[in-house]
């Protein structure tokens, strides 16, 4: 069951298959190596170890978001259902893992409404403010609002999204949608 970004469980998914693809990718150059030993012409041994050479780039490309995001896991069925709640209020993403130069962030919900971006964050060791600050940089670059908020406590997530009225009452020229997408393509 394939899973989309900003869709509840696509971390969970997006780990299973890069997990999946590095095992794809390491067992190819062990394979090739290996088959080194059962040719005696060089000709076909530089050619299996430059094979091999040339197949750890894409290995590595796979490996090091797994490895980045790997303690990230969806939030439970639990956290879903009560977010879930507030899904006709505007655009609910689930799971995305933002990443900036100097920090991951693992947003276990965002909520795009046209009055902000309401991103809920459990990373103890996050800072804040740096990353609201890089975050609505990225977003005013992207000829979108500065209006991002990142949430640390569960509860003031949820107490904030309790306050928003549904989209449908405000007047929306499009922004929500393409700051749904600008986060989307942030993500990893």
């Amino acid at each position: 069951m394939r899973k989309q970004k900003g869709e509840y469980g696509y971390r969970n998914y997006r780990k299973t298959v890069q997990l999946a693809e590095v095992i794809f990718g390491a067992a190819a150059i062990i394979i090739q190596l290996l088959a080194r030993n059962f040719t005696d012409n060089q000709a076909a041994k530089n050619v299996l170890t430059l094979m091999a050479i040339l197949s750890v780039l894409p290995t590595a490309n796979v490996a090091s978001p797994l490895l980045a995001a790997f303690r990230y896991r969806t939030p439970g069925e639990e956290f879903h259902r009560r977010a879930a709640a507030y899904e006709s209020r505007g655009i609910l993403l689930y799971d995305l893992v933002v990443t900036t130069k100097e920090q991951i962030l693992p947003f276990d919900a965002v909520m795009v409404h046209p009055t902000g971006v309401y991103a809920f964050c459990p990373a103890e060791k996050t800072d804040i403010k740096k990353a609201e600050k890089t975050l609505n940089a990225s977003f005013k670059s992207q000829k979108l609002d500065p209006n991002l908020k990142i949430i640390a406590d569960e509860k003031q997530f949820f107490n904030r999204l309790d306050t928003l009225k549904p989209a449908s009452e405000y007047e929306d020229d499009g922004s929500t949608q393409y700051a749904a997408g600008v986060l989307k393509s942030m993500s990893m």
